[in-house]
């Protein structure tokens, strides 16, 4: 007969599970689902919350990005309104397209502007002046 008895806690507290609950899931890897990010496809089963917590990017790239333009748009319509009373325009980051009318002779200064907006503004009597932003460099 035994004088001393081991307590059931000390007994029954996952000895043979390595603290995986059920002792079948604590043989060989079978419970794992693979090694680093195995299982972490689009549709994420084993290991969803590693991958909730990844960047965006994860899955790839999503769509066509186009490239961001260097400069605005403006028509020759605004330019009239723009230029009440002076003689002289700066837009160095607008591209001045031909749509509408100009009567007024006007000496602009742009980063581009249309063939068609350049013979409006020629045949009122102004001058387009195409200049490049700060900073880039010249082919």
């Amino acid at each position: 007969m035994k004088l001393k008895k081991r307590k059931k806690s000390s007994r029954f507290n996952g000895r043979h599970t390595a603290a995986r609950g059920g002792k079948k899931k604590a043989r060989g890897s079978g419970h794992r689902g693979g090694f680093g990010m195995a299982g972490t496809g689009k549709r994420a089963d084993q290991k969803k919350t590693l991958l909730l917590n990844m960047p965006e990017e994860y899955f790839g790239k999503k769509g066509l990005k186009a490239k961001k333009k260097k400069y605005k748009i403006i028509n020759l319509y605004e330019l009239g309104k723009m230029a009440e009373g002076k003689k002289e325009l700066k837009l160095y980051s607008y591209k001045i397209l031909g749509d509408g009318e100009i009567d007024i002779p006007l000496n602009i200064t742009a980063y581009a502007a249309s063939s068609s907006a350049v013979k409006k503004i020629e045949k009122a009597g102004g001058k387009v002046i195409l200049k490049k932003k700060e900073g880039e460099n010249e082919k």
